[in-house]
């Protein structure tokens, strides 16, 4: 969408809003609240601008005109003065690891969007002073030190005994500066208490005299350090999970696709809906563990068919297959060249095969070009006996996705759940891939493909999680901290649709959610600046005054119990 558009159809919108308002009025008991004075960001399919809407429960009655709006209204309607702030639909992100995120979120110094090093090092003295002798001081991904714009060194072992004398410390980077992936920065408390001093495993980093350096690298060097930091309570872990929900809120997230829900958790988020308690809606993944080897995949196949879909409702749901299939065949961007065999792409197929046979939707992993065209090869040979035209199959990632791949994808009716990774490691990318990083992902090209497609984080260990910086990077194409590192840059609208109406397609909510419209649920958010005019690099900065979902408020930046403080 040009940046025109929305501007010079504001009035004739304005206008059939109105008339449709005034029908409403007549027919409607009188909304619960309305919401006035503002600009409405509907992202209806002619990007609509309103000046108000009306709320009903938990779902939109009318946007329009402030005067329309008004006659909705009865002597019990609650007035919210939008103080001609911007409203956009809640922020939807359609594949981020949130649930898994949750278990330690208030635990860990989340370093998401953090530009300064030294800001770092006052946020990780600051918990240390939280914490008892002997307990863990931690991040699990979300950052790297090529965010920083200040100073880019990693953290040292002789830094962290200084920040944490007492506390084992384990700060896990996103990805690493090396390859494979991986890399945490440890203190000397924590090489004792893993035991890594009397270890000989390759992936630990040493000094000429062989002793551990603090620097763990590699996949399997971090998953050995991350699992042993003490798992929580399931006390603390529910409190953890309601801290990240409402940093969130904060953030004007309102929904997310999950790849693998625990069910423990699930239940947990069941509880609180029942009570009247979830402030966000979480629609997740779900997969048969198919092992290594044909033997293996044969034995998961008859298992694929008892997955039940679609047994929730619009707060918390299964809703497809993925996002892994077969280990061998999967990928990471940070491989130059992947250890994927012919036989792997076969085994994939077998298992997509089955899970087309039983009509099932599906996101799969996908970053690099020959996992792209493996995948597709399969997904070609399988349509020709179960079609998979009508069952939403989609590719997610697609950092490397080109424009053959694309016309392929067309022709199959799938569709592209792109993920703005590089928000954090667009350097490392570099680094790793040189100039072609500047394509990766192709924004631009997917959108002027018409095809069907969404914005994504896959937060919290391999990107920050924040929404505003998923739209700032795609229109500006720049990393935290301000580098450029992709060239594939789309306009604040399409970033926006692609953010909300788009996403909402791809956790299945589109009848519901993704547009402030009659009949869909509730989910907004009051922002402090108007993101349709704000300079492209401040949009980042924006700030949610407000965020409600289903017509409840479950973020305000003022005072809860005087209502949303809008200046």
């Amino acid at each position: 969408m040009k940046e025109w558009t929305w501007k010079t159809a504001v009035v004739g919108a304005l206008l059939a809003i109105a008339g449709a308002a005034s029908i409403l009025c007549a027919q409607q008991p009188p909304a619960d609240q309305i919401l006035t004075n503002g600009k409405i960001i509907t992202v209806d399919d002619r990007f609509t601008i309103a000046q108000a809407v009306a709320i009903s429960g938990d779902r939109i009655v009318a946007a329009g005109t402030n005067q329309e709006i008004t006659r909705l209204a009865g002597p019990d309607t609650k007035r919210i003065d939008l103080k001609g702030k911007s409203v956009i639909p809640g922020l939807i992100d359609n594949h981020a690891h949130l649930m898994r995120g949750g278990e330690t979120w208030t635990s860990e110094v989340r370093l998401d969007g953090v530009e300064s090093r030294k800001q770092s090092v006052e946020m990780l003295r600051a918990k240390v002073k939280t914490l008892a002798p002997g307990e863990w001081l931690f991040t699990l991904g979300g950052w790297s030190r090529d965010q920083f714009t200040d100073d880019k060194k990693p953290f040292t072992l002789e830094e962290l005994d200084q920040i944490a004398p007492n506390n084992p410390a384990a700060l896990q980077e996103a990805f690493g500066s090396k390859l494979p992936p991986g890399v945490i920065h440890l203190n000397s408390r924590a090489i004792q208490t893993i035991g890594i001093d009397k270890m000989t495993d390759k992936w630990i980093e040493r000094d000429a005299a062989g002793k551990p350096t603090g620097l763990v690298e590699q996949e399997d060097g971090v998953r050995v350090v991350a699992g042993k930091i003490p798992a929580a309570s399931r006390e603390k872990i529910e409190a953890s999970e309601r801290g990240m929900i409402r940093d969130l809120n904060q953030a004007g997230l309102t929904a997310f696709g999950n790849p693998g829900c625990p069910e423990d958790l699930l239940e947990l988020y069941r509880h609180w809906e029942k009570q009247g308690q979830l402030n966000i809606r979480a629609f997740c993944m779900d997969s048969v563990p198919a092992g290594r080897g044909a033997d293996q995949v044969t034995k998961a196949l008859p298992l694929i068919s008892k997955i039940k879909f679609f047994q929730g409702d619009d707060y918390v749901d299964k809703i497809l297959y993925g996002e892994g299939f077969y280990g061998p065949a999967s990928d990471n961007m940070l491989d130059v060249k992947p250890d994927q065999k012919p036989e792997d792409f076969v085994q994939w197929g077998r298992i997509a095969r089955e899970v087309a046979k039983a009509g099932m939707p599906v996101q799969a992993h996908a970053t690099l070009e020959a996992t792209i065209d493996g995948f597709l090869d399969q997904i070609e040979q399988i349509n020709k006996e179960y079609p998979v035209k009508n069952l939403r199959w989609a590719l997610i990632h697609l950092d490397q996705l080109n424009a053959s791949q694309l016309e392929r994808m067309k022709k199959l009716n799938l569709y592209a759940a792109v993920q703005t990774r590089p928000s954090i490691t667009g350097q490392l990318f570099n680094r790793i891939h040189g100039d072609r990083s500047y394509d990766m992902p192709p924004l631009r090209m997917v959108q002027n493909s018409g095809i069907m497609w969404g914005l994504g984080t896959d937060a919290t260990v391999v990107n920050q999680y924040r929404p505003m910086t998923t739209l700032w990077f795609a229109v500006t194409g720049k990393m935290v901290g301000g580098i450029v590192v992709n060239g594939q840059t789309i306009s604040r609208e399409d970033a926006l649709i692609a953010h909300t109406r788009r996403n909402a397609f791809f956790i299945f909510q589109e009848d519901n959610l993704g547009s402030i419209q009659p009949g869909k649920l509730a989910d907004l958010v009051v922002l402090d600046r108007d993101y349709l005019t704000v300079p492209a690099d401040q949009i980042k900065d924006i700030r949610p005054l407000m965020t409600m979902v289903g017509g409840r408020i479950v973020y305000d930046a003022g005072a809860q119990a005087q209502g949303p403080v809008l200046k």
